[in-house]
């Protein structure tokens, strides 16, 4: 076997012979910050002795009042059994440290300090500032000994510890600040401090010292202050976030050369196994476009309905019709729904709180799969994904589109609110592709059951009287140790606004042209749009009279009923006092844009859809999408059937079928005079485009049964 080789058994612990070097420390519980430590111990191949594995710690919370004596008698205890003379023991904290180098790096700094044992050191002395002036001054470097880490030949180490009586909640701290400050015993032992951070970084006080140093393929910390790579890092005290960022690329988590190295490892392939079962709780809490898309990409996640509970939080009343209808059509595919709604009054922390609750009380229950429904969940096998990443908490990265803002922080500010971490933007941008450990993600991740009914026990862990529910439960998660994982190794999707949504008319989302223009494109501007200069789908039926694909169904539809919903048609007669001069030659049954307040969102329309199709076909031309007139015309052969011959008032206009022949009226279509050209089949959807004055004079065709509708622009007049 390699001397060096790491060895350790989970839960009972093993020692390793080693020939030189035997790393140990004291975990009484497996910690993902535990298995952090283990991961970069077996990249260098460093052997492992784990004391306390399966002990209740009994050393305080010394993150915040000194402690930490049980380690001390543990290691005092396991040194006892020790021989060798000649033993190298390193002893070190677990739960936040990770190891930037190998064996021999550490062995031969060791040699060079010139002592039996060394110190990890600070800038900062804790927890008794009364010793400050006991401590030898250095040349250069810090003055302060850090209990946290230490290494030393096995004889000198148990004299130095041979007289420990203290309890185990004593500081472990206090006990070797004192050893240290006694000239005599410094002597005996032959103690000396790391001081320029050659060995041991910790990064209490050192914060603006340490960045990432990245090169041929590996990742250290390096100690601007001293210019000193050291071996191990260990985020004491408030540090936690910061080592849990160093820990995303060291060692060799994340490089520039290779990308991640443990994305792929421990796995949990679904596809031979029964899928697991996941409660998915969907919160909707204030006015949100798009909800009647959001149900069908719910319903479109590739996992087994039957494997899946629904927990539906509603505080919206607008939106209690997108949820029963959601319920009444496809309810009956899930293993089991509980459906809150408005009128129960219940708040958004209990919502979130009961979900988890749910899930503790039914073993079967293996994931919670929380989800906001602003979130547009574009990959249909994001569920999947997260499940097979194994991991006990994480986060699809979804962002805001054009926008820098996503669903988790890289940073923390001093307050406990959002700051931006060195990586965020590439990590947001994926130009650095990874599964990230961060200290906030909201409106969608996976939980673990298992860890609801264990770490993330508290039933209040969405209550704060002071927080947003979604800080108040990163802030418990982060404080009982768990890591939170956001990945980006795939595309999942992006986050609406909902800031200006307003509920006041029959389809709200047309309205969403400037908030949410992708999810405005995709529910609302044909499938084939993108395409049409690409595969030439646009035709010319008449002399420079093109037609091509600009509508969904669901546009046109919603377009229609919009209009008919208002009811405002004016009467067909000439005087007309909505447009300058209160007088049209040709009057139609219509309603203008502007008495729906649609006008600027027209407006964009043309500029963002219909502009790049205008400067194609009309080269040297160059519109404005500047129009008086855009409003719906409605034929019916009781009430307008037809429109007589006409010039329009525009360089060009467009002129968009809102519904189908043959299925919502017969007849109708545009005949062009002076070509004697007509298009009699209009495709719902699509839009004809076309000169306005002098050469196209056109005429309406007669709708001879059912109701014709069509948008009109007269643009650039």
């Amino acid at each position: 076997l390699n001397p060096l080789l790491i060895c350790f058994s989970l839960p009972l612990p093993m020692l390793c012979l080693s020939e030189n070097l035997l790393v140990v420390t004291v975990a009484t519980k497996e910690t993902d910050g535990f298995r952090r430590f283990l991961r970069s111990a077996k990249h260098f191949n460093y052997s492992v002795k784990v004391l306390g594995q399966g002990l209740k710690w009994e050393g305080g919370d010394y993150m915040s009042a000194p402690g930490g004596g049980q380690k001390v008698r543990l290691l005092k205890a396991a040194l006892d059994q020790m021989k060798d003379e000649d033993q190298i023991i390193l002893f070190i904290d677990s739960y936040d440290v990770i190891f930037a180098s190998d064996p021999r790096e550490l062995l031969k700094k060791f040699k060079q300090a010139k002592h039996k044992v060394v110190f990890s050191s600070e800038s900062l002395i804790w927890p008794d500032r009364h010793l400050e002036d006991k401590h030898p001054h250095v040349r250069e470097g810090n003055r302060f000994l850090g209990s946290g880490g230490f290494m030393g030949f096995l004889p000198n180490i148990k004299e130095m510890i041979s007289n420990w009586t203290g309890a185990d909640s004593d500081s472990d701290q206090l006990f070797f600040t004192r050893i240290y400050t006694d000239p005599a015993k410094r002597k005996s032992i032959n103690i000396t401090l790391d001081s320029k951070c050659r060995l041991f970084q910790n990064l209490h006080g050192a914060l603006d010292e340490v960045v990432l140093k990245f090169e041929d393929g590996r990742v250290r910390a390096r100690n601007v202050l001293y210019d000193t790579l050291p071996v191990i890092v260990h985020g004491n005290g408030p540090t936690k976030l910061q080592i849990n960022y160093l820990g995303n690329y060291i060692p060799n988590i994340w490089t520039f050369e290779g990308g991640c190295s443990v994305c792929d490892e421990n796995l949990r392939p679904l596809e031979a196994l029964q899928h697991p079962l996941v409660m998915v709780g969907v919160f909707i809490q204030q006015p949100t476009p798009f909800v009647t898309v959001f149900f069908e990409r719910l319903l479109q996640l590739q996992y087994p309905k039957n494997r899946l509970k629904l927990f539906i939080y509603n505080q919206e009343a607008h939106h209690k019709h997108h949820v029963d209808a959601f319920l009444r059509d496809h309810g009956n595919l899930y293993e089991n729904i509980k459906n809150i709604e408005p009128e129960e009054e219940m708040d958004a922390p209990s919502a979130r709180n009961l979900l988890f609750e749910l899930c503790r009380r039914d073993e079967g229950c293996d994931y919670v799969f929380s989800l906001d429904v602003e979130v547009v969940l574009k990959n249909d096998k994001t569920l999947k994904i997260l499940i097979e990443q194994n991991l006990p908490m994480i986060a699809p990265m979804i962002t805001r589109s054009g926008r820098l803002w996503s669903n988790f922080w890289g940073a923390l500010s001093a307050d406990g609110y959002y700051a931006r971490s060195e990586d965020y933007v590439d990590i947001v941008q994926e130009r650095r592709v990874g599964v990230w450990n961060v200290p906030y993600v909201s409106s969608v991740f996976l939980v673990g059951g298992s860890l609801l009914r264990s770490d993330l026990s508290d039933p209040e862990l969405f209550s704060s009287d002071v927080l947003d529910p979604d800080m108040a439960f990163c802030h418990h998660v982060r404080r009982k140790g768990v890591f939170m994982f956001v990945t980006n190794m795939h595309t999942f999707g992006r986050i609406l606004s909902t800031e200006n949504y307003q509920t006041t008319r029959l389809h709200n989302d047309l309205w969403q042209i400037f908030e949410n223009p992708v999810d405005w494109q995709e529910r609302y501007i044909h499938q084939n749009y993108t395409l049409i200069m690409k595969d030439k789908l646009i035709e010319m039926p008449c002399p420079d009279v093109y037609w091509f694909p600009l509508f969904t169904n669901v546009a046109c539809d919603h377009l229609v009923e919009e209009m008919e919903h208002h009811g405002k048609w004016s009467g067909g007669g000439n005087v007309d006092k909505r447009i300058q001069g209160g007088y049209e030659n040709v009057p139609t049954i219509d309603i203008h844009m502007n008495q729906i307040s649609f006008d600027k969102e027209w407006r964009k329309l043309l500029m963002e859809y219909v502009a790049p199709i205008t400067e194609k076909m009309y080269p040297g031309y160059y519109t404005q999408a500047l129009f008086d007139l855009a409003f719906v015309v409605r034929y019916k052969p009781d009430e307008q059937p037809s429109l007589r011959p006409h010039h329009d008032a525009s360089t060009f206009t467009i002129n968009i079928a809102l519904n189908q022949v043959g299925l919502d009226y017969q007849g109708g279509g545009c005949r062009f005079l002076r070509y004697n050209c007509s298009v009699t089949a209009p495709r719902k959807g699509w839009a004809l485009m076309h000169p306005g004055r002098l050469t196209h004079y056109h005429e309406g065709l007669p709708t001879t049964a059912g109701v014709r509708y069509i948008a009109v622009s007269f643009v650039d007049p």
